[in-house]
């Protein structure tokens, strides 16, 4: 509905639609992300891919939510956190206040830590007779955390904003041998950086084929939804 990307549409024109649209809010955090990338880097990423699919006819896509449930990542300065279950509040009260404005509400989450409010919340609208379609930013065989993954995805979205320098590698064991420590203690307990991955490997030219493949994926998932939507009752 928006012609170009980050633009958002007037009240008339959404209104105009007659509900025959759907809306995209682009979920991410504000939290540390080792010593090279900035707080906001899981809401950039949700943000790159969700504009990128800004153009298909029936999407609408929200400013993004840039706060999360963050919890796992107190102890390193910067990281602010609304928690999971204001976070679900939040998402709930959007799906409701959307309701007469479009057919379904997609969720693109690019934060892990915002997983159990996201199941939550999809519960508790669908109860509700909401619509609510839930996507998240998964690359299968990624690292973990600030890693190789996140790195390249970032030097391809905001290069500017990768502090090169500081390119330093974190604890790389799979994340399934941390988790123990990771539930009693957080991030800090296992990783003084904050790192959990290698973002010295990471380069431009995969974060480009990354971020590809993740819009490839998110409008194919969005093409199908809506046509499951278009005459489906709720």
């Amino acid at each position: 509905m928006a012609e170009r990307p980050g633009a958002f549409p007037t009240w008339t024109e959404v209104a105009a639609a007659g509900g025959d649209c759907l809306l995209v809010v682009p979920i991410g955090s504000f939290e540390q992300h080792g010593p090279h990338l900035p707080l906001d880097t899981d809401t950039r990423i949700a943000v790159a891919i969700t504009d990128e699919v800004a153009h298909l006819p029936y999407v609408v896509v929200a400013p993004p939510l840039a706060y999360g449930a963050s919890g796992e990542h107190a102890g390193f300065a910067g990281t602010l956190s609304i928690g999971t279950e204001v976070l679900t509040e939040v998402l709930v009260e959007l799906v409701r206040s959307a309701r007469d404005s479009c057919a379904g509400v997609v969720w693109v989450c690019a934060h892990g830590g915002n997983a159990e409010a996201i199941r939550t919340a999809a519960e508790r609208c669908r109860s509700e007779r909401d619509r609510v379609h839930v996507w998240g930013a998964r690359v299968d065989g990624g690292d973990a955390h600030a890693g190789r993954t996140e790195t390249s995805l970032m030097m391809a979205i905001a290069p500017d904003e990768v502090r090169r320098d500081a390119l330093a590698a974190g604890r790389t064991e799979p994340i399934g041998e941390l988790l123990g420590e990771l539930r009693a203690g957080g991030v800090r307990s296992v990783s003084s950086s904050g790192v959990l991955g290698d973002p010295t490997l990471a380069t431009a030219a995969e974060g480009r084929m990354l971020l590809e493949a993740l819009v490839a994926e998110l409008s194919g998932a969005l093409e199908a939804w809506w046509e499951a939507q278009r005459g489906v009752p709720a």
